[in-house]
């Protein structure tokens, strides 16, 4: 997923080291700034995982660029710079338990687990969420599950969580979804058509009903509804 242009203006766990080339992690992290990414335990968070780590191995040379990268059943890592974005908009606590809708990679959800209690990631696609449970495990992301599944239709015994996010284009958002938040809690969503420009949303819960607000336009793939069990 990238930033579409605009008309108008945690437990404690041993990490594996990356092996890109220092300058292109130091630019990483000064391209985030640079753009106005300021809260300090989203950048620890984003330089803390290990991105090349999550993109096939074709792509590896350019993990750390600004940039979305294809994976696997047609769907993208994440721009940096979007990852960072949208982390930073969920106003994240250590006791938050959150909700991912599209795991792809698994990429995003390790960014998240640095900085809540527990993440639950939805993926539709089989080949998808078996890669990111076994890349998430490999490398030591035990507050993240992984479940294959429908994010137009998360399980009731799923609960409920802080914050909620999603990561594929929704045309609008359903109320059995909103009513997965918390009171207090923020969800995150791209909403638009499928094949064109989004507006990432940010809804928070009050007592008396829900509060949207618009951030930026983004482009993201669609989220299909049902399992994708063979890709």
């Amino acid at each position: 997923m990238e930033l579409a242009p605009r008309h108008t203006g945690s437990s404690e766990r041993t990490m594996v080291s990356s092996v890109a080339p220092p300058p292109e992690k130091m630019m990483f992290q000064l391209s985030l700034r640079r753009r106005g990414i300021s809260d300090r335990a989203v950048l620890q968070a984003m330089e803390a995982v290990p991105r090349d780590r999550f993109v096939d191995p074709v792509h590896r040379d350019g993990a750390w660029r600004d940039t979305a990268l294809p994976i696997a059943c047609g769907q993208t890592i994440s721009q940096p710079f979007v990852v960072a974005y949208m982390t930073e908009q969920l106003r994240l606590e250590a006791g938050h338990r959150l909700l991912e809708i599209g795991t792809g990679s698994g990429y995003h959800a390790a960014v998240l687990s640095r900085l809540v209690r527990d993440v639950v990631s939805v993926e539709r696609f089989k080949t998808l969420a078996d890669r990111a449970r076994a890349r998430l495990k490999e490398l030591n992301y035990a507050n993240v599950e992984v479940l294959l599944g429908d994010g137009f239709a998360i399980p009731e015994g799923a609960g409920t969580f802080d914050r909620i996010i999603v990561t594929a284009a929704m045309t609008e958002l359903s109320q059995p979804l909103l009513d997965l938040l918390d009171p207090g809690g923020i969800l995150i969503a791209p909403i638009g058509p499928a094949n064109g420009r989004q507006t990432l949303i940010r809804v928070e819960r009050k007592d008396d009903g829900f509060i949207r607000k618009a951030l930026v336009d983004v482009r993201f793939v669609p989220a299909l509804t049902g399992i994708a069990r063979e890709l």
